[in-house]
This record gives C-alpha cells, structure tokens and sequence, in this order.
C-alpha cells in the first residue's frame, strides 16, 4: 500500500530556513523520481523540485531556484526539502509525492502534507 509522510513544517520568520522530510512505502523508492509541491490558501497546487531515482538530477520550479535543495537522504525511503531565505509567499501545504511530472493532477494520491507558515 503506497504511503507518504511529510513532516518538518511550522512557522518560520521571513528569511528563516526549515528543512522537510518526505518518508515513502509501498513502492519501489529506490527507483523513482520523487517531487515536493506545494498549496497555498485558495490556491492550486503546484511543482515546488523533482528529484531523480539516482539523485543526479533536480529540478525546481523558479520560485524555489537558489532557495531550496532537494536530497535524497541516507535514511532509507526519506527525500528531504530544505528551505532557505523564506518568504511568506512560500506559507502552503507542503506534500511529496512519487514521479517525475511536474503536474499536480497525475498523481491520484496524496498524503497529508506538511503546513510551513513563514510570518513574522
């Protein structure tokens, strides 16, 4: 059974840093891209970085270019995204998922993500 668990949010200054950790199960983790995405209030959600099976690539959305870095971590079936400079645009739900598009409506499940609050 696929299960996603993201946790590291909370609230965070502007310019502050968080770093989020994405654990997965139920598929095969070690071979599979895994992105983080995000949703804003009244917003869509949306690509935040995508990360390769190998960890050889990254990509992220312009919004998260020079602030944030995805990694696979050591930890087995553990992605992390660490955050940087914030900015209270980035206050969403934070959610991971498994694959390598960067659209939010081909992926049929969803945990329950990770709320990141950045607010003075």
């Amino acid at each position: 059974q696929l299960k996603l668990v993201e946790s590291g949010g909370g609230l965070v200054q502007p310019g502050g840093s968080l770093t989020l950790s994405c654990a997965a199960s139920g598929f095969m983790f070690d071979d599979s891209a895994i992105g983080w995405f995000r949703q804003a209030p009244g917003k869509e959600r949306e690509f935040v970085a995508t990360i390769s099976w190998n960890g050889d690539t990254t990509y992220y959305a312009e919004s998260a270019k020079g602030r944030f870095t995805i990694s696979r971590g050591n930890a087995k079936n553990t992605v992390y995204l660490q955050m940087n400079s914030l900015k209270p645009e980035d206050t969403a739900v934070y959610y991971c998922n498994f694959g390598s598009s960067m659209e939010p409506s081909d992926y049929p499940y969803w945990g329950q993500g990770t709320q990141v609050t950045v607010s003075s």
